[in-house]
């Protein structure tokens, strides 16, 4: 299915979740800051007419200045992060993109 010419793709997510794991913060071959992290989420959500509870481990990344921030919060701590989905690296598996997160 193409996508129509007046509709553009969308490709938007906000989670609450918390921060699972975080490695140290690494710089790319450019300069920018980057951060890898698990984030995990659990919630009950409507689907179907019912309630499904649902829990998800997501691997993430930020960059730049969000990065050098984001790497100053405790583990565990629980956040509303706001991004986009893009495929691996290598080519296994979807990571987040976070671009804002902000006090649950």
């Amino acid at each position: 299915m193409s996508p129509s010419t007046d509709v553009l793709p969308s490709n938007h997510v906000c989670l609450t979740a918390s921060v699972a794991e975080m490695q140290s913060l690494r710089y790319t071959p450019a300069g920018l800051p980057a951060l890898d992290l698990r984030l995990e989420h659990a919630s009950a959500q409507h689907e179907a007419g019912g309630e499904r509870q649902v829990a998800v481990s997501l691997k993430a990344i930020a960059f730049g200045t969000l990065a050098e921030r984001l790497a100053r919060q405790a583990l565990a701590s629980l956040w509303t992060f706001r991004g986009f989905l893009a495929q691996a690296r290598n080519g296994k598996g979807v990571v987040f993109h976070i671009q804002e997160f902000q006090p649950h």
